[in-house]
């Protein structure tokens, strides 16, 4: 192994998601040999003709970056000695840890795995995951000794999809690796890419800990909001308003209700209480934040019949359009979308659901929930009794009210609208309107 460099020539990532496309361009346009490698052909192929399905990048970007092969051959990966594996780590239907698409990555990898070589995982893991889990992998497929023949490190993934302001190159890094030569090789690469420089956990277990922690806190504190919510909901009294009011003190933290979902704060809770729970404790407060949190779709639609039934229209085969389909503004990622509870919810009160977001592909809205989406532009011929405007993407924001009551049947009295993040100004919406925000 070689012992001791600040820069490597080439480097490899396994996964070209939201994750791994940004750091695989980032790397490139540093002017480091990059083979940027997924087992999806299909994305594989957009990327190679200038095509970012994830709008994370743009399409003009990787159009002009140079040093970059993308590829679905393994094969390739055997030309690499440093490989960053950021594939995705979702959840079972049981909220265990689903801990497949990180194995088989692994093993794809040990295949391919030539001595000297360094391997960093990036995918969300619980404590010991990189360790106790993946080098057996490794080791099995690639006949290799870790710490002999190949080294490890964790070095979590901060990025947050269509966050343009918080970027992979201004967000401090954690690194770690399985010793200090590691360690020193890991973080002298992150580098050459994080302008904001990088942190050194002192192991893999602390870096793997430090990642789950940080969307844990994140989604105990949305809880707590949506706990506020319903209770002052109870009480008559405006949320938003209260948390404005709050908000004046130097020190109350600037959290607001919402729909938690997505492949992070939706999802890194549980792989922390899954240890937790396999060691012998039971994590209270951070499961009882889950399950707030997982209930919101259903209290969002239950709101909405109420409010219907307020308008004197009767629920079975009302219309309700929903704007908004992914799990977070500007941003096409549909994973773990909690939007998707609602239009369940809404279902089962035989309501006919009318779901639409320009930003998610149709596609992918279909094979993950086998929901057929409306397009935009179709919306207004179709109209509905109710509007819920579940994501905040910047479309929405900027709609008139000539535009949101073109959404509406004619001549059925006061319109029902449903505004999830309440982005809407309240006092010039319920005068047209009866309006309910969370």
């Amino acid at each position: 192994m070689q012992k001791s460099f600040t820069r490597v020539n080439k480097i490899s990532l396994i996964g070209l998601g939201y994750v791994g496309l940004p750091i695989a361009v980032a790397f490139a346009q540093k002017e480091v040999q990059t083979i940027a490698f997924d087992i999806n052909r299909e994305k594989v192929s957009l990327y190679k003709r200038g095509m970012d399905p994830t709008k994370e990048v743009g399409n003009e970007q990787i159009r002009n970056t140079q040093n970059i092969i993308f590829t679905s051959d393994p094969v390739a990966l055997e030309t690499s000695r440093f490989h960053i594996v950021a594939v995705p780590t979702p959840v079972n239907d049981d909220h265990t840890p689903n801990l497949q698409p990180v194995e088989d990555a692994s093993k794809i990898l040990g295949q391919h795995l030539k001595s000297g070589s360094i391997v960093v995982y990036e995918s969300t893991v619980y404590p010991g995951v990189t360790e106790e889990i993946c080098v057996p992998i490794l080791e099995k497929e690639s006949g290799l000794i870790c710490g002999k023949d190949f080294k490890v490190g964790y070095s979590p993934e901060r990025i947050n999809p269509g966050d343009k302001k918080h970027r992979l190159k201004n967000i401090i890094k954690i690194v770690s690796g399985m010793d200090e030569e590691t360690l020193e090789i890991i973080a002298d690469t992150y580098s050459i890419v994080v302008e904001a420089g990088v942190y050194k956990a002192s192991s893999i277990k602390v870096a793997e800990s430090a990642k789950v922690i940080e969307n844990s806190q994140r989604d105990i504190n949305i809880a707590f909001m949506n706990e506020l919510a319903l209770i002052f909901d109870k009480m008559g009294i405006d949320t938003k308003e209260v948390l404005e009011a709050a908000g004046t003190k130097w020190n109350f933290l600037n959290f607001t209700p919402g729909l938690v979902g997505g492949h992070c704060i939706g999802v890194d809770p549980y792989y922390l209480t899954y240890k937790a729970q396999r060691l012998g404790y039971f994590p209270e407060v951070i499961l009882s934040g889950r399950k707030i949190n997982d209930n919101m779709g259903k209290l969002i639609a239950e709101k909405t019949v109420k409010k219907l039934i307020e308008a004197d229209i009767p629920i079975k085969h009302a219309k309700v359009a929903i704007l908004g389909l992914t799990f977070k503004e500007n941003c096409p990622d549909v994973r773990n979308s909690k939007v998707f509870d609602i239009i369940k919810e809404l279902e089962e009160f035989g309501i006919e659901v009318i779901p639409t977001d320009d930003w998610a592909d149709p596609k992918d809205v279909y094979k993950e929930y086998k929901v057929k989406m409306v397009m935009e532009k179709d919306l207004a011929n179709i109209k509905a009794n109710a509007v819920i405007i579940a994501v905040a993407h910047t479309k929405y924001l900027q709609m008139s009210l000539d535009e949101l009551q073109s959404l509406y049947i004619k001549g059925q009295g006061k319109n029902v609208l449903i505004d999830v993040k309440g982005v809407l100004n309240k006092k010039q919406i319920e005068k047209d309107f009866i309006y309910w925000r969370l």
